[in-house]
C-alpha cells in the first residue's frame, strides 16, 4: 500500500488543500493529513477544532486519516513507515522553499515529497488570507470545503 503525508498547520484547512488530497489519492492508496504544531505560528483556530474539522470533510473517504503531531514532519513519516510527502505549490516562493524543504526531509529521513501544483482557480487562496477575512467578520466559506455541520457551529465556517 502506498502512503503518503500530507503536512500542514491547516489553520484553516481550504478548497486548495481539499484539492490536494483529492488529486493525491489518484497517485496513492492513503493519506495521513498531518496536522503539525508550529510554536511560532499564533493559531486563530484550535488544533483540536481544525482537527475535527477535517476529519468531517473526509468521513466518507476511507483512504484518508487525520492526525495531530508534535516533532519533524520526517520523524512523524518514520513512525508511520510512510515514504512520501504530499505538497501543494501555488507560485514560484512555494516552489523554492518545498524544494529545499524536500531535500532536508530527503537527507534527513529518506523521504521523497511529491509536488502538485495547485490548480489556477485556488492558486490565490491561502490560509494567511482566509484567517484575514475572517478576522475582519468576512464571509469565507468560499475559500473553504464544504463538510457536515455538527451542532457546535465550528467556528471554521
Amino acid at each position: 500500500m502506498r502512503t503518503a503525508i500530507f503536512p500542514g498547520s491547516f489553520d484553516p484547512f481550504t478548497i486548495g488543500h481539499y484539492d490536494i488530497v483529492k488529486r493525491g489519492l489518484c497517485l496513492f492508496d492513503r493519506i495521513i493529513i498531518g496536522i503539525g504544531r508550529n510554536s511560532v505560528k499564533k493559531e486563530t483556530f484550535p488544533i483540536r477544532e481544525r482537527l475535527a474539522a477535517i476529519q468531517r470533510i473526509f468521513a466518507d473517504e476511507p483512504a484518508v486519516e487525520v492526525e495531530i503531531y508534535d516533532c519533524l514532519t520526517v520523524d512523524f513519516a518514520r513512525e508511520h513507515g510512510v515514504s512520501f510527502i504530499l505538497r501543494g505549490i501555488r507560485c514560484v516562493e512555494d516552489f523554492e522553499y518545498e524544494r529545499n524543504m524536500a531535500e532536508a526531509n530527503k537527507q534527513l529521513g529518506g523521504v521523497e515529497t511529491i509536488l502538485l501544483y495547485t490548480r489556477p482557480e485556488y492558486a490565490h487562496i491561502s490560509s494567511t488570507l482566509v484567517r484575514d477575512l475572517y478576522s475582519y467578520n468576512k464571509d469565507v466559506s468560499a475559500y473553504l470545503p464544504a463538510y457536515p455541520k455538527t451542532d457546535n457551529n465550528d467556528r471554521q465556517q
